[in-house]
């Protein structure tokens, strides 16, 4: 039985994964193939490096420093999130807390980051091979939110949020053999997004990337379309959705340490779950 697990990332509300992650941690829970999308990826990889309480002390400090997030940091370089400090300096050797990429490596568990490129605005697939000691670039770009950030570049090439071009990416799982896959979203499962609060952030970025800017004037309907699709194998007991019932009007930039720490604690409560789907 070849077990998946997605976690859809969304900024800061990607606390409710963290919680997740620490309960499976704690319960001896582990995965055949994972997939993190934008901030969900770095849910994960400190997941597979065994760092219980990582991203907990990420989202309620280190990521509400201006440092991390700030204007100033848009006025000097373009970029309200300082990418390289969360997962460079931070993350990296001699950082505050860095990140055990040899334990991450050495799971068997395979791991996929979804990341948009700027300039075909389709979905790149990184791996661990991506990656290497004190180089997670690919964490990186896949949490390269649009309009607040230029995009990052991996390779020569300039990629986007993972979440505007493959914000569900369930088939991702089942194509690659899976038999089961839970699902971590971070909004309620019954929300459905709307395209008009992408359509700014397109505006901003479409004359340099049009092709980034068409993939996130979608974004709604691809993720509309695949919610429905997890719902279906979620009937036929092939996959588990563990979501918020609520996130007290959390967006991807909220800097709310109480909230960020309510939606922590019901990540780890919801993910009960996970241990009788998994019976």
């Amino acid at each position: 039985m070849k077990t998946g697990v997605i976690d859809v990332g969304g900024g800061m509300r990607a606390s409710y994964g963290a919680g997740v992650f620490d309960w499976c941690m704690d319960n001896d829970i582990h995965f055949d193939y994972c997939i993190g999308v934008s901030a969900g990826s770095a849910n994960i990889v400190s997941y597979l490096a065994g760092q219980r309480g990582r991203n907990y002390v990420f989202y309620t400090d280190y990521d509400l420093r201006d440092e991390s997030m700030s204007l100033r940091n848009y006025v000097r370089t373009r970029n309200f999130v300082d990418l390289e400090y969360a997962y460079g300096k931070l993350s990296n050797s001699g950082g505050e807390y860095p990140l055990d990429f040899a334990a991450a490596l050495a799971n068997p568990a395979e791991f996929k980051i979804v990341a948009t490129d700027a300039f075909s605005g389709k979905p790149r697939y990184f791996d661990k091979t991506d990656m290497s000691q004190d180089d997670y670039g690919a964490i990186k770009a896949s949490s390269c939110v649009p309009a607040a950030n230029r995009p990052y570049y991996v390779y020569g090439n300039g990629y986007y949020d993972g979440g505007m071009s493959d914000p569900i990416p369930l088939e991702k799982c089942f194509e690659a053999g899976c038999d089961r896959v839970v699902l971590v979203l971070t909004r309620p499962k019954d929300f459905e997004r709307d395209p008009r609060k992408d359509a700014a952030a397109a505006a901003v970025i479409r004359r340099e990337f049009p092709k980034a800017a068409e993939a996130l004037s979608k974004r709604a309907l691809v993720y509309n379309t695949e919610l429905w699709v997890a719902k279906q194998y979620e009937k036929k007991g092939k996959v588990l959705i563990v979501a918020p019932d609520d996130i007290g009007g959390m967006s991807t930039l909220t800097r709310d340490p109480e909230m960020i720490d309510i939606l922590y604690h019901k990540g780890y409560k919801d993910a009960e779950a996970i241990k009788a789907f998994m019976a």
